[in-house]
């Protein structure tokens, strides 16, 4: 078969022949009809995330679509130990997969799922969120964090405040849910008076960023909370500003501040599979909007090394 292979840490993966991986272990083969191109499958496939074992070659892609020889169609999260999705073959683990609706795009599944199952199940499997609640979105000008505010107001958030560095991009958020906006450019003072004006009073504070960001909106948060002792849960998944914060102990005591991740790891697998039917069918009806870009997995290079579009998810089509 054909696929996008991956034969060293500082290179991007070409399309080349690979052998086609057997049925074992209650795997099962399917055609792959489309892949999305996350941020977690170009840090897998750059040996930088936290789950890499630095075995080479490996074909990158952690979840897809695909066809059972019956035409069945499924999403499915790659498992554990097996070549990834972005290949025209793959094996899929029958407790990682769920069928797709009828009427589903399998372009849309595969550029939706990744980054809207982030916020989705942190706000369903790691906090007991309620309707009525409101949360800051840090980082919401990429596509998870799109989706997040997103996904937030149809859980029922009251309010969600929506921050990021691209402020085009954060005007748009309006439109899909955000009640407010807070640039993240400028002076650090000010933004942490935006921040702590905007958004102090949150319950649920989803975090695509960590580093100076989180490090800078802690104490500005905890320092104009109306209650401190009003639980603050501070869901941290992704950290495109940094790998640490330095934190005062202080702001630890002076406020019920519950910081946790959600991630491979901290939900089960199963817990996760559990959460994909209702979500995809949030996209297949449409409430839920991406911008998908599908490209042939033959131009996997030229796909991984283009300039990245904000807001735009690319998705590679092995059978097109």
């Amino acid at each position: 078969m054909y696929a996008a292979v991956v034969r060293s840490f500082d290179h991007p993966p070409r399309y080349e022949e690979f052998p086609t991986p057997r049925e074992t272990g209650g795997n099962v083969l399917v055609d792959v009809l489309a892949a999305g191109l996350h941020p977690r499958v170009r840090s897998g496939a750059d040996g930088t995330h936290y789950t890499s074992d630095g075995r080479l070659p490996l074909i990158p892609g952690v979840d897809g679509v695909g066809r059972h020889p019956d035409g069945r169609r499924v999403y499915f999260v790659a498992a554990d130990g097996v070549p990834g999705t972005m290949a025209e073959r793959a094996l899929v683990d029958p407790r990682r997969a769920v069928p797709l609706p009828e009427d589903a795009d399998p372009v849309v599944i595969a550029a939706a799922v990744n980054p809207a199952m982030s916020s989705w199940v942190a706000l369903r499997r790691r906090v007991a969120f309620r309707r009525g609640q409101s949360v800051l979105v840090l980082g919401a000008t990429g596509n998870a964090g799109q989706m997040a505010v997103q996904i937030a107001r149809r859980l029922g958030a009251h309010r969600v405040v929506a921050a990021g560095r691209d402020r085009q991009r954060l005007e748009l958020l309006t439109a899909l849910g955000a009640t407010g906006v807070v640039p993240l450019t400028g002076d650090p003072a000010e933004v942490a008076d935006r921040l702590g004006a905007a958004a102090a009073d949150v319950d649920v504070v989803i975090d695509y960023t960590w580093g100076a960001p989180t490090a800078l909106a802690i104490p500005a948060l905890i320092a104009r909370r109306a209650e401190r002792s009003a639980p603050l849960d501070w869901i941290q998944i992704g950290s495109t500003a940094g790998q640490d914060i330095t934190l005062p102990s202080s702001v630890l005591r002076a406020a019920n501040l519950r910081i946790m991740g959600s991630g491979q790891g901290s939900v089960t697998a199963a817990g996760i599979v559990a959460e994909l039917p209702s979500l995809m069918g949030e996209l297949s009806a449409g409430t839920l909007t991406v911008n998908a870009l599908p490209v042939p997995l033959s131009r996997v290079e030229e796909a991984w090394t283009a300039p990245a579009e904000t807001g735009r998810r690319t998705v590679l089509t092995p059978l097109s």
